[in-house]
């Protein structure tokens, strides 16, 4: 075994919405090895709720019996975290920012944002054979 393989972590979970306490107590663990405090783990957490939330939701559009997979990879003094789903994929590029005075008050088009905001590294693919994949990256500080 590889020793990027002897540090990662894959989960594969039905489209629904119920399995998301699952994965966030999945990285509370990891992020503690990693040596992430409370408070970062917090945010990484709710990075990691949009990104599976949009998977789930957008992606597979609540379908169970499509997948979502998620990979931790535990590396020097970060973790890296990978969602991916069966969807049909979509542009950022065209997202509302939710900043704008006409999106302010909206209670959806919050989770990139959230992600970019508490990420070190946020990254968006559409592989050929469908799906996207969100690869996340956050630095413990120095």
């Amino acid at each position: 075994m590889t020793n990027d393989a002897a540090r990662t972590v894959r989960l594969e979970i039905a489209s629904r919405l119920d399995m998301l306490d699952m994965v966030q107590t999945v990285l509370s663990h990891l992020a503690a090895l990693v040596g992430f405090d409370d408070e970062a783990t917090h945010y990484m957490t709710v990075a990691l709720r949009e990104s599976v939330v949009n998977a789930i939701k957008h992606g597979n559009q609540q379908d169970e019996s499509k997948r979502v997979q998620v990979r931790f990879t535990l590396q020097d003094h970060a973790l890296e975290v990978e969602v991916r789903d069966q969807g049909k994929g979509f542009d950022p590029g065209v997202v509302p920012d939710p900043l704008a005075p006409e999106n302010l008050l909206k209670a959806y088009g919050r989770g990139i944002f959230f992600m970019r905001q508490f990420m070190d590294e946020v990254q968006h693919s559409f592989p050929p054979r469908g799906g996207t994949v969100v690869r996340m990256l956050k630095r413990v500080p120095a």
